[in-house]
């Protein structure tokens, strides 16, 4: 292996996994992109985060777990995504908590970041506009920073493996613009909880009214597609 920095990056295929990646570009890592089939609605973030990936010349790996087989979440359930004006947001964790899902996707990025040696993981979790996520805290983080400590050869051997959350203090339009200065393309990106077979949002569920805030407050034009 050579002395240049590694970093996995969690990529969904939505806004802010998608601004996870570029600034982990920017701060001159070598992107392994990690992308995780868990079972969710559709295929259609997948698709994102392929073009994602292959816009910023970034290795992707694609890795299958079914987190279907447990459900307990309108993202992975025979349950209904809410919509409309307030939706699942102030009614505590909400319907669209996936259980587990970061504790899971983590572990994955972390073997996989033992494998390449890498430096750092990036995670596209933000705590201001929070959705209620237990798994998107602060707090959170710094708990699985100390186990990734624990639990790896590396840490063991006295490496260190940095768990790296560049958006979690950051408001939705902040992201929009951090993205922006570093040459995101938002089109690629599918943030919708029930895209259409094509990628195209719902614009009534959490997510949508949430991201189509950001690019307003941004002052940036919202190239999402709707249905």
């Amino acid at each position: 292996m050579s002395d240049l920095k590694r970093a996995v990056v969690l990529l969904s295929g939505g806004l802010d996994s998608a601004t996870a990646l570029a600034v982990a570009a920017d701060q001159g890592f070598e992107c392994h992109a990690m992308a995780v089939d868990y079972g969710q609605r559709h295929d259609a973030e997948l698709e994102a985060a392929r073009r994602i990936a292959g816009r910023a010349g970034a290795n992707l790996k694609i890795v299958s777990v079914d987190l279907r087989a447990i459900g307990g979440s309108a993202l992975t359930d025979d349950i209904e995504v809410p919509e409309g004006e307030g939706g699942d947001v102030g009614e505590g964790i909400p319907v669209t908590y996936v259980p587990a899902r970061n504790t899971v996707l983590l572990s994955l990025a972390l073997g996989y970041a033992e494998v390449l040696e890498a430096d750092a993981i990036f995670i596209g979790v933000n705590a201001v506009d929070y959705s209620g996520y237990p798994d998107c805290r602060p707090e959170y983080i710094a708990a699985f920073q100390a186990l990734a400590q624990l639990a790896t050869k590396a840490g063991v051997e006295g490496g260190a493996l940095e768990i790296r959350t560049p958006l979690i203090d950051l408001t939705k339009a902040e992201i929009i613009q951090l993205g922006t200065r570093l040459g995101v393309d938002y089109s690629l990106t599918v943030s919708c909880y029930q895209a259409d077979s094509a990628g195209r949002a719902c614009g009534k569920c959490d997510s949508c009214r949430i991201r189509k805030q950001g690019f307003i407050d941004a002052g940036i034009e919202d190239p999402t597609r709707y249905a």
